[in-house]
């Protein structure tokens, strides 16, 4: 009695200590969070709100002949690096190219992982794909910024002419004729800017520019042509009539031929 009763109290303590075990062990594993790194490897996840703190590396980062030295987090990645540099090169995270032991790095690497140390090089490069956006950016500025001077040129030879126009259709509505070759060689001239705004490859901003002044030439071709037809009706000198000398002594005497008057 005493042996079986003794066996059933060893059963009990045993039984109390494995639940116990296990209670601690499945508390421990719940507790604890757990992160896939880059490789497969399964790490303990890193707690933000936990006391102890990352420390910081120094990395020496070279940009063609420039250089330059900054500070992150060991655990950071190679993509909070990228940004981190784009205040110092202005390089964007997505043109940034950045080599360790002679790999180009990915934005998900973390800097421990692939064997940054503190005062480790990196190499920073500029995408290629970014170069050649970059320089198609440039020529296109430029082809916008020569159209701009072109048109602005046509612009100012327009100003003049238009105040030409303005002068002849103020002497026309005033009753005076203008000479006719005057009105057709300011038409010629205006002409000749249509044609330079013909040629300008206008883009961007330019475009509108260009059919601005296209429209300027339009409408002082059109009054010119509208002033010519007025001119043609005017009369030279307001309602002068140009008669012969005989006309003008007496005007109730018919013509006559030159050999009339000498017999």
């Amino acid at each position: 009695m005493m042996k079986k009763r003794m066996s059933n109290g060893y059963d009990k303590m045993g039984e109390s200590s494995t639940d116990t075990t296990l209670s601690s062990y499945v508390s421990t594993e719940e507790e604890t969070d757990w992160e896939m790194r880059p490789g497969g490897m399964l790490v303990q996840k890193r707690n933000q709100n936990s006391g102890v703190s990352s420390p910081d590396v120094r990395l020496r980062v070279v940009y063609g002949a420039m250089r330059y030295e900054i500070s992150v987090n060991s655990q950071a990645t190679f993509g909070e690096v990228k940004k981190r540099l784009t205040a110092e090169t202005g390089l964007q995270p997505s043109e940034q190219r950045v080599i360790f032991k002679g790999k180009n790095r990915q934005n998900g690497e973390y800097l421990g992982m692939c064997g940054v140390k503190d005062r480790s090089k990196l190499v920073l490069m500029e995408d290629p794909a970014s170069i050649e956006r970059r320089f198609i950016q440039i020529r296109r500025n430029a082809k916008i910024q020569t159209a701009q001077r072109a048109i602005n040129h046509v612009s100012m030879e327009l100003d003049k002419l238009t105040d030409q126009v303005s002068a002849i259709e103020k002497s026309i509505s005033n009753g005076a004729k203008v000479p006719e070759v005057q009105i057709t060689t300011l038409i010629d001239m205006l002409m000749r800017q249509a044609v330079k705004l013909d040629d300008v490859a206008a883009e961007g901003d330019a475009v509108a520019q260009k059919h601005l002044q296209g429209k300027r030439v339009h409408r002082c071709v059109e009054t010119l042509e509208t002033l010519k037809i007025s001119n043609g009706r005017a009369k030279v000198g307001g309602d002068v009539i140009v008669r012969t000398l005989w006309e003008k002594i007496d005007p109730s005497h018919p013509a006559m031929a030159p050999w009339e008057i000498f017999e």
